[in-house]
């Protein structure tokens, strides 16, 4: 099939290249990258606000997301003009609370179920092409990530998963970051490395896991990577 050949082509080249790769085998698609507006989010952002000026930005708006995220959400949004999408639960952080407690101390999956993983695979439906900012290294459960996947979200709809940075190590997107003088979030200042909503994150307690400050160290995704599924073709 013709996504194989593309999938198998993108693994050896750099993320420009293979961006235009992408964007050549789409031109009549309806393209959105989801960011949690850490530094890979932000190095993917800044590669496709040059070449599709206005795609959506998803950003998941729990609720629960530190004070300086969302600051600096509005101030980059503002600074790069992105096309911002605020993608939101059903329900307000007061109303689940009220309805089933503090989820995310008593049951952290399904809060992420509620807030993240369903919201996103509602909001994925209208796309046919997702970039991410996902790399192999982040997390052992990434070991295996491709460039290009064919996702199939809940309602059986597919589109192509684009992560243009899979194969990159951090040195390499800092360089990134550095060289083109990208600002990010003032939690890494603080050592954080992998920084989602705030009663969540922690310091990493392993230094070549970037993921283990998460959840308290007892899982390492929230779900929305792994409740779409790699399609069969």
């Amino acid at each position: 099939m013709e996504l194989d050949r593309i999938a198998q082509e993108l693994e050896s080249l750099a993320p420009e290249q293979a961006l235009e790769t992408v964007l050549v085998a789409n031109q009549n698609s309806h393209l959105c990258l989801t960011s949690s507006f850490q530094a890979e989010d932000m190095l993917v952002a800044n590669l496709l606000r040059k070449r599709v000026p206005n795609i959506p930005v998803l950003f998941l708006d729990t609720g629960y997301h530190f004070p300086q995220t969302y600051e600096y959400r509005d101030r980059m949004t503002r600074q790069w003009s992105l096309n911002l999408v605020n993608v939101l639960p059903a329900r307000t952080v007061a109303q689940q609370e009220s309805a089933f407690g503090i989820l995310y101390s008593s049951e952290p999956t399904r809060c992420c179920q509620l807030r993240k993983v369903e919201p996103l695979m509602r909001a994925l439906e209208p796309f046919d092409v997702w970039f991410t900012g996902l790399r192999r290294e982040q997390s052992p459960t990434r070991k295996n990530l491709k460039k290009l996947e064919l996702h199939r979200l809940p309602t059986g709809k597919a589109l192509w998963k684009v992560s243009l940075l899979a194969d990159w190590t951090w040195e390499q997107v800092w360089q990134y970051v550095n060289a083109n003088e990208i600002p990010c979030l003032p939690q890494y200042d603080e050592g954080y490395l992998s920084i989602g909503c705030q009663p969540c994150t922690a310091l990493p307690t392993d230094p070549n896991n970037p993921r283990s400050g998460r959840w308290g160290g007892a899982k390492l995704e929230c779900g929305i990577h792994t409740f779409s599924t790699r399609a069969e073709r």
